[in-house]
């Protein structure tokens, strides 16, 4: 999918349960687990949803909502919190949240709303990534080569996604796990040279190859003419 969701949340076990199931689904997922360093990544980063703890160790998700609106940032909101007075979802709505989901909640509710937000066309956004003939639209997640649909997987798709947001820069190895997996780099794992892979194959079905290897430096997104330069 290639989206980019900010997960801000001091729970490490309920953080971890989010990020999991939002990589697996081939979203770009990082975390910040307290108001100030929260608000360094929703200031410093584009992200196509935010999903805010209310409770937090320095600024709470309601201050930290206050900034983002009063800096006009129109990033989707989904407020996460157990507090589910009325008054609380008015607060936290009228301070500029898009939805409101109470603690606690299953994953395929959570899942929804991301998906429903992340529909949402906003002002300003670019939608559509391109490279050469290769187009990527982030928001019906929709994939295609010379005007043919390309099959991906969610990760495959979240690989593509990173790629197209750094087109003719080298790529570390550890740059992409880091970023597509949300992990820290194994060097004993093949996982990511198989689903380059697997993304060759789905590309150059309809085309010459893109994804090069750069010998002990990474990977690059571009022509064979930009790769020999």
């Amino acid at each position: 999918m290639g989206l980019r969701i900010l997960v801000i949340e001091d729970e490490a076990e309920i953080a971890d349960f989010i990020l999991r199931g939002l990589r697996e689904e081939g979203y770009v997922a990082e975390h910040a687990a307290e108001g100030n360093a929260a608000w360094t990544l929703m200031e410093s980063s584009k992200w196509d949803l935010i999903l805010l703890d209310w409770w937090l160790p320095g600024p709470d998700g309601l201050q930290l909502l206050h900034r983002l609106r009063e800096k006009d940032l129109d990033t989707p909101v989904l407020f996460l919190t157990a507090r589910d007075a009325v008054s609380d979802k008015v607060r936290g709505l009228d301070a500029g949240a898009d939805d409101y989901v109470c603690k606690p909640f299953t994953f395929a509710e959570l899942l929804a709303r991301v998906r429903a937000l992340t529909r949402r066309p906003r002002r300003g956004a670019d939608t559509l990534l391109s490279f050469d003939d290769v187009q990527l639209d982030i928001m019906t997640q929709r994939a295609e080569r010379a005007g043919h649909a390309l099959m991906l997987t969610g990760k495959e798709y979240a690989l593509l996604a990173f790629f197209m947001r750094h087109p003719r820069e080298v790529l570390s190895r550890t740059r992409i796990y880091e970023q597509v997996w949300g992990e820290r780099f194994d060097k004993m794992s093949n996982s990511l040279e198989v689903h380059v892979m697997e993304l060759r194959r789905v590309l150059e079905a309809h085309g010459p190859r893109l994804i090069h290897t750069m010998r002990g430096r990474g990977y690059l997104l571009g022509t064979r003419a930009e790769e020999l330069s």
